[in-house]
């Protein structure tokens, strides 16, 4: 949530910039720190990704005569969301297009690919046109269809509740792919929620709601055989802040959710009450949107920013619904965004 400025101004006599986020939260910025760190050619050299101004160059009494910034932003979203969407051959083969995915996904969250087959190994392709896929207990791709004995509820024609995946893990997965290869004629709708804008709206409706889930560390098990045979285990606040307040990412997946709750017994039914008020905010209307893959299509969205669901649907003597899925790590598409923005901007 620290991307959406609201305001940004140079404070009277102070050579400090004033940075207003969109929460209320204020950041300060020295002049002599912005003007250490100025990435122009003069003062940077970045095919060595390393700094030319010399110290001895600083006027460490420099001012700010104005400003002005780039109002690009993470966009916020409900039920009024319209999917952004791209051509998943054009998205392999130009950077454009490439860029144009990964950039989008960084800011909306979510984008949708269209024209790939109905075959597998296309989330495959997309980990290769980023770098490399996430490997997990469930392997680098894994298959989402009903199984007898499953070992995962979204392997069930169930209704699958708002969560994020992998919160059992340590470090979750940044960034989710799935592909539908095979769509059920009726049902298996899915459904998504903005968890950042859920969050906002919690912290502004119920402080105290944001403030336990904010603070409150929660434990996620997730045990079985699949690529290999797993037993993991985390603790993670529902709510994930960094050292300014500002909200990161969402742990919640209430299937992996533990039975262990290692809180005093007073701050229990609290606890219960604020995350009800937050799925609540979830299921409401206004904030989440409703679409049906088709086979081709591939979702791609950020596994930590938005909470993901689906609507059941019938199970027949064959299997109805399939989709291909698989993981990307942020790190690995930021370095691809970075790169490809670069190609972008100088034409090649």
């Amino acid at each position: 949530m620290a991307c959406t400025i609201q305001k940004a101004e140079a404070l009277d006599g102070t050579r400090v910039m004033q940075i207003i986020w969109h929460d209320e939260e204020e950041s300060l910025y020295p002049a002599v720190w912005l003007r250490d760190n100025c990435p122009c050619s003069d003062c940077y050299l970045d095919s060595a990704k390393a700094r030319k101004l010399l110290v001895e160059a600083l006027d460490v009494n420099i001012g700010i005569k104005g400003l002005t910034f780039d109002r690009k932003k993470c966009q916020y979203w409900g039920s009024e969301l319209q999917l952004p969407t791209l051509d998943f051959e054009d998205v392999l083969r130009y950077d454009e297009h490439a860029y144009k995915w990964l950039s989008t996904l960084k800011k909306v969250g979510i984008v949708r690919l269209t024209g790939a087959s109905d075959k597998p190994g296309e989330v495959s392709k997309l980990g290769k046109r980023i770098g490399f896929l996430y490997l997990t207990f469930y392997g680098h791709t894994w298959q989402v269809q009903d199984k007898i004995d499953a070992n995962n509820v979204a392997y069930t024609t169930g209704k699958l509740s708002f969560h994020t995946d992998y919160p059992a893990l340590h470090h979750p997965p940044g960034v989710q792919l799935l592909h539908c290869i095979k769509q059920t004629v009726t049902g298996g709708d899915s459904e998504i929620v903005d968890g950042f804008n859920v969050c906002q709206k919690l912290k502004k409706n119920n402080p105290q709601a944001f403030q336990i889930l904010s603070s409150t560390f929660v434990d996620f098990t997730d045990i079985g055989v699949d690529y290999c045979d797993f037993s993991v285990q985390s603790k993670h606040k529902i709510i994930e802040l960094d050292d300014k307040g500002q909200v990161v990412r969402i742990n919640f997946n209430n299937a992996t959710r533990d039975t262990v709750f290692d809180v005093p017994v007073e701050r229990v039914q609290p606890f219960y009450a604020a995350l009800k008020e937050f799925i609540d905010l979830m299921n409401s209307e206004e904030s989440k949107f409703t679409f049906k893959m088709n086979p081709g299509d591939v979702i791609t969205f950020d596994n930590w920013r938005l909470l993901h669901g689906r609507r059941s649907y019938e199970a027949g003597t064959e299997i109805s619904r399939h989709l291909e899925g698989a993981y990307a790590d942020w790190d690995v598409v930021m370095s691809r965004l970075r790169i490809l923005r670069q190609r972008v901007e100088n034409g090649n």
